[in-house]
């Protein structure tokens, strides 16, 4: 199995919330610190990731901005990208002519899967090592911060499903170099970011059972965010708990300390939980034999601060690297 920073693209999802940016911009900071020249995409005109390393104003999207050493971010804006396609396919004037035109954005609005697809040609133009502009910067490694669970999994098969209508033509066959890219793990692999709750991890389970379904791939990697650390032995806690029949800030106390005792337990069982589901799952006919046949779960310790600024991100990302 190839390591996650081998591949061309790493595409992150989980479900909304569980710090799906978080993880992409670390993994973009390790990617760097390792010397790969890195781009963590956002989508739907985002720019989280340029306000974190302390941008005061957005970038326009679709510009590639320079966060640190080796390492940038864009926001894939779908008309933007739109137009940038159409100039590939039939020039600027073509290009202007039919973005102009209210027919076609009517089109592009309603066809179900149009913006997905047009942000997925993006991505994938980002990963070639000859990009649409000449005088456009190449990377070593795309990092997409993808929507959540199910949006995601429509958005990477959107490429599938517009070169089975389209069949043939230009549009059929830039589709069809997308969902190879998408299906290929040599080039490409998905990582889920989860919490241990049972409502993310049962969305993780799911996700590795969508991408199966529908592009033949596995998880590479799961990221459980925010662990919360097992500090009390058992003859502790006990002693802790005779504590509740004191009064004041000692009973709140030790209230306190066995409630988020109760919550790292609970973490750590959904997590053995996700293990077990992983091991369970076989693969699906037609699935990538590159492809892991258990993901690696990693964990990531809860950060006790008040406010995720750079530095808590950059251990973020000294955590991952010690675990991948």
């Amino acid at each position: 199995m190839a390591a996650l920073l081998d591949h061309k693209l790493i595409v992150v999802t989980g479900k909304g919330g569980v710090g799906k940016t978080t993880t992409a911009a670390a993994l973009g900071l390790l990617a760097a610190s390792e010397g790969l020249r890195t781009i963590v995409v956002e989508l739907g005109d985002q720019h989280r990731l340029a306000r974190l390393f302390g941008a005061h104003d957005d970038p326009e999207p679709g510009v590639e901005a320079e966060l640190a050493e080796r390492l940038w971010s864009t926001s894939i804006d779908p008309n933007r990208a739109l137009r940038e396609w159409l100039e590939t396919l039939g020039g600027r004037v073509s290009a202007r002519v039919l973005g102009s035109s209210s027919t076609f954005q009517y089109f592009t609005a309603a066809a179900p899967g149009a913006k997905e697809l047009v942000s997925m040609v993006k991505v994938w133009e980002l990963v070639q090592g000859k990009r649409w502009r000449k005088q456009a910067a190449t990377y070593d490694l795309v990092v997409v911060d993808a929507p959540a669970t199910g949006h995601a999994l429509a958005m990477l098969q959107s490429p599938s499903t517009f070169a089975a209508i389209a069949r043939v033509g230009p549009i059929a066959g830039q589709a069809q170099r997308v969902s190879e890219l998408l299906r290929d793990p040599r080039s490409s692999c998905y990582l889920a970011v989860a919490q241990g709750t049972e409502m993310a991890i049962t969305e993780t389970l799911e996700l590795q059972d969508g991408l199966r379904r529908t592009l033949g791939r596995a998880l590479h990697t799961i990221v459980v965010n925010g662990t919360l650390p097992q500090r009390f032995s058992r003859e502790e806690l006990e002693q802790i708990s005779r504590l509740n029949g004191s009064r004041g800030v000692t009973r709140a106390a030790a209230r306190a300390a066995v409630a988020v005792h109760e919550r790292a337990r609970f973490q750590r069982n959904q997590i053995a939980r996700l293990r077990r589901g992983q091991l369970a799952e076989q693969p699906a006919a037609g699935a990538r034999a590159a492809d892991p046949a258990s993901p690696e779960v990693l964990s990531i310790p809860f950060m006790f601060e008040p406010e995720l600024d750079l530095a808590a991100l950059q251990r973020i990302a000294d955590q991952l690297g010690k675990k991948l």
